[in-house]
């Protein structure tokens, strides 16, 4: 017969605490994300004066007043807003703005909050898929792909040039000369349209299952003038052709065949061609991430998109937290002899793997 064990009253008080703040700060998360969309941050941090009423934040947002006010309660008591109760005014402090406008770039966390609102849309799914392991397909996230190439632009426009592609020894010189790359999972295509930019005496490719992704990658390179670069509808799996570059930036991860896309793109590199992946930089042994500053959003991230979408195909459902255990032996089984791990500095969340056959 078991033996009930008197539980400890402070260590369960202290984590009644912890459960507290984890739902204030989940709710805080949704309304941060509503700032981002709906440019409240922007507008605030744009203020002159910077202090302003909850009308004058309206006004300037072009919002209704009472979402707006109560808005900024949350905002207030969740730390992210100051307010002044005898003018009645609020103020988003530069620090904090730092963190949250278009502005900051990719160091805007707020753009990264409106992810929450997309997740919670498919949660009775997903909860569904807790019990039958179908997983919830692609076609439950209608602003998938628009989200992703958000986050992802400003880094691209920012670090893609001057920070990712160095990583590749020799490689600014090998696109400035003129070699054939694809840009496997390219979505709308940003990172792609930014290299031809960058590099017009090579040829760019990008490949994607998303009709509407490569509507939008075509639409930009034409709005660019670029005519070193084309897109195509297609599965990474069903790669063709022979590239002296591949890249594909934080996708491997959520294919359903990925096994079967990197030997497709290990058979695609001619003798001297590299592969240039970009995934999350974790650990495929769960005690190695713990402490990880963001490891519980990205296993939530692979419950609620990047496993589940990959099941929902009868794939092999890597998830986001694959790690880089599971990728160097991957690549390995692949047909890649060489693997090097390479980070830029400033990046906490990717790792970018350096691959040759």
């Amino acid at each position: 017969m078991a033996v009930a064990v008197e539980p400890d009253r402070a260590k369960q008080e202290a984590f009644a605490g912890r459960m507290v703040q984890v739902l204030n700060d989940a709710c805080l998360g949704l309304m941060t994300g509503v700032g981002h969309e709906s440019g409240l941050f922007d507008v605030m941090a744009g203020l002159e004066p910077p202090a302003a009423t909850a009308a004058g934040v309206a006004r300037a947002a072009g919002l209704d007043e009472r979402y707006v006010r109560e808005w900024l309660g949350a905002m207030v008591t969740g730390g992210v807003v100051e307010y002044d109760p005898e003018r009645e005014t609020y103020l988003l402090p530069p620090e904090h703005a730092a963190s949250l406008t278009r502005a900051a770039g990719p160091d805007n966390l707020a753009r990264i909050a409106q992810d929450l609102g997309m997740l919670a849309e498919v949660e009775q799914r997903v909860v569904e898929a807790f019990r039958t392991g179908a997983g919830v397909p692609y076609s439950a996230y209608p602003r998938f792909q628009a989200l992703q190439a958000e986050e992802s632009g400003e880094v691209y426009d920012l670090a893609l040039v001057d920070g990712i592609v160095p990583l590749v020894p020799g490689l600014p010189d090998r696109l400035r000369t003129g070699i054939d790359a694809v840009d496997i999972g390219c979505g709308q295509g940003h990172a792609a349209n930014v290299l031809a930019a960058a590099f017009p005496a090579s040829r760019f490719h990008g490949l994607d299952r998303s009709e509407e992704g490569i509507a939008a990658a075509r639409a930009e390179a034409a709005g660019r003038g670029l005519t070193n670069v084309e897109f195509q509808v297609g599965d990474s799996a069903e790669l063709t052709g022979s590239y002296d570059l591949v890249t594909a930036f934080d996708v491997i991860h959520d294919l359903a065949r990925p096994t079967r896309t990197l030997a497709a793109v290990a058979a695609a590199l001619r003798p001297d061609g590299v592969f240039l992946m970009g995934d999350i930089a974790a650990s495929s042994r769960l005690e190695e991430n713990i402490g990880h500053p963001l490891c519980p959003a990205l296993y939530a991230f692979s419950v609620f998109y990047c496993m589940s979408v990959s099941l929902s195909e009868g794939g092999e459902g890597l998830g986001t937290v694959w790690g880089e255990q599971t990728a160097r032996r991957m690549l390995a089984e692949a047909g890649f002899g060489r693997v090097d791990a390479r980070r830029v500095e400033g990046d906490i969340l990717n790792v970018y793997y350096v691959a040759r056959r």
